[in-house]
């Protein structure tokens, strides 16, 4: 079934599904329908999105807190679930610029309302879709200064974009007038990690989705390690979201104790990449 056969307010839409497995209420019942669907083809999904969430909360934490990072560009916001990106950053380093883009009017809405900055940085919104890496880019110029190291977050973004979009071709136009220091921070679904003799699968999530109108595809560790082509890869690496970094963890909170999840329940490839 194509996504043109769906009317407005009968569809399910990927950022309220991720919304509802996080804990959040801006979801229908619609979405609600389609992650009963999902958790019962994959019964482990919502820890996998929290994980996820997680991962990329460590993950920009520790660019703040160790490299420095002050200015960041999230590309596939979704519906806004505290602690956002751009509070994580700003919790780090008060000053920090965050430019968000997401090709949903509705999730924009959101971010302006929920997003707002500390008085020393910035945030700044664009509607626009990453398979429009020119229009991302010449926006984001505008709060960003491309001279200094930026942030580029594409965190459960590119398993919603076919092949023939070409997802390697779209991370290199995003990253190529970087400065060096930059960064890339990556998440995509896989069937890498699933054991096999249990009951669900991520192919079973794909066939959810795109049953109601919504392109998914998972790929293996190769395909998302071409995504890092030319970056310097931060230890340890590519890896299952729950163990990229475990131990690090907000000022007011304790730090994560490592394997109290496994990859298998997670399903997600995490890595982040620096320009050299």
């Amino acid at each position: 079934m194509s996504e043109a056969s769906f009317k407005p307010g009968n569809t399910p839409h990927s950022a309220r599904i991720y919304d509802y497995f996080l804990g959040g209420k801006t979801n229908y019942s619609v979405d609600r329908k389609a992650a009963a669907a999902t958790l019962a083809a994959l019964p482990d999904v919502m820890t996998a999105a929290r994980q996820n969430r997680e991962f990329m909360q460590r993950s920009v934490r520790y660019l703040a807190r160790e490299r420095g990072m002050r200015q960041f560009l999230d590309i596939g916001t979704g519906i806004p679930t505290a602690p956002n990106l751009h509070q994580v950053a700003q919790q780090e380093q008060p000053t920090a610029r965050v430019v968000y883009s997401d090709n949903d009017p509705i999730v924009l809405a959101h971010a302006r309302a929920l997003m707002t900055s500390t008085p020393e940085g910035a945030t700044d919104y664009i509607e626009a879709d990453v398979r429009d890496p020119e229009v991302i880019l010449e926006h984001a110029g505008k709060t960003l200064d491309f001279a200094e190291p930026v942030t580029v977050s594409l965190v459960a973004l590119l398993h919603f974009i076919p092949d023939t979009d070409e997802p390697p071709a779209l991370v290199s136009r995003l990253l190529r007038d970087l400065a060096p220091g930059s960064a890339l921070v990556l998440t995509h679904g896989t069937a890498d990690l699933e054991v096999r003799d249990e009951s669900g699968s991520v192919h079973d999530v794909e066939r959810v989705y795109r049953d109601r109108g919504i392109f998914l595809t998972v790929r293996p560790r190769e395909a998302v390690a071409g995504f890092f082509r030319h970056l310097d890869l931060v230890e340890p690496g590519i890896v299952a979201s729950c163990d990229w970094h475990p131990e690090i963890a907000a000022p007011d909170e304790p730090p994560a104790l490592p394997g109290t999840v496994s990859p298998a329940e997670t399903s997600v490839w995490a890595g982040v990449g620096i320009k050299p």
